[in-house]
């Protein structure tokens, strides 16, 4: 079990970095059983994909996960760079897929996957990613279904999220289409003027690709969205599958040839903003994150 421990502020002294995060939950905000949760569920896997925990804390009034200190939010990574090309953006969601395959071999969902939550090794040699905010992650049983109560942002969740139907590893591969469609345009397929509007065009599966924002993206990774972005979880391809598509497999795009029209990154300029604005349709508005804005879960 979690050994939760009193010293933090005489343990950690802020003088340089030494290579870990602190995330603070407060008591009020979630019980220690689901903090401790978290703790526990990346150790699951061997050598996991994602940032794990190093330690915990309490204090009274707060508890606190002291984990590995990553590099960089994935979109952040995306605009410091001055081309972004099409071939770079199925790179980052073939290494996201690899991570996703390791967790799933261990029959671990994330449920939470969205571009906050991946983050980039910037000194590997080639930027690879990990997972992060394990919060509502769970070990899922083949004897027993699941159904995992949606507390935050929608705009990257499963259909079966938002209806209370069980949830599975196809889970997570809805929203790796979601964030391939936002990688590839900076607009978002579903976000709406509000969450219950964003549910609803997720759950009518209402999107497209517009010609003002996918001119310049191939058919190959149109057809890749599509195939993810499925209503029914069990007509997804899984994380190996989707491996072997021919835009995000190693070999290239659908008859070896990526676009070569570098990607309009301006529209991920507000990814910082605090509030979910009026982001989904492509022809008026941009790609927004969530951002701290909460609707009951991580506030940390």
């Amino acid at each position: 079990g979690i050994q939760w421990k009193e010293n933090f502020d005489s343990t950690f002294t802020e003088i340089s970095e030494i290579g870990v995060a602190v995330k603070f939950v407060g008591k009020k905000m979630q019980k220690k059983e689901q903090v401790a949760h978290e703790a526990d569920i990346t150790p699951t896997c061997p050598e996991p994909p994602a940032g794990g925990s190093v330690d915990t804390y309490e204090s009274p009034t707060s508890l606190m996960l002291v984990l590995e200190l990553e590099d960089g939010r994935l979109l952040d990574y995306l605009v410091a760079h001055d081309e972004l090309m099409e071939e770079k953006v199925a790179f980052f969601i073939r290494e996201t897929l690899e991570a996703l395959q390791h967790l799933h071999t261990c029959r671990v969902a994330h449920l939470d996957l969205k571009p906050e939550n991946i983050m980039v090794e910037l000194h590997s040699p080639t930027p690879g990613i990990k997972l992060i905010d394990f919060g509502d992650a769970v070990q899922l049983s083949a004897h027993r279904r699941y159904v995992h109560l949606l507390l935050g942002n929608p705009e990257f969740a499963a259909p079966e999220l938002i209806r209370g139907t069980p949830v599975s590893m196809a889970t997570d591969v809805w929203s790796v289409g979601v964030l391939a469609y936002v990688m590839l345009s900076g607009v978002s397929p579903f976000l709406d003027e509000s969450p219950e509007e964003t549910c609803v065009n997720i759950c009518r599966l209402d999107f497209c690709f517009p010609d003002e924002y996918f001119r310049d993206v191939s058919q190959a990774a149109r057809d890749f969205v599509s195939s993810v972005l499925q209503q029914d979880p069990r007509k997804r391809p899984s994380a190996t599958s989707c491996l072997q598509h021919p835009w995000v497999g190693r070999g290239g795009a659908h008859g070896g040839e990526y676009s070569k029209t570098p990607l309009d990154t301006t529209r991920f300029g507000n990814v910082h903003r605090p509030k979910a604005a009026a982001a989904r349709r492509p022809a008026h508005h941009q790609y927004q994150r969530a951002g701290e804005q909460q609707y009951g879960q991580h506030t940390v």
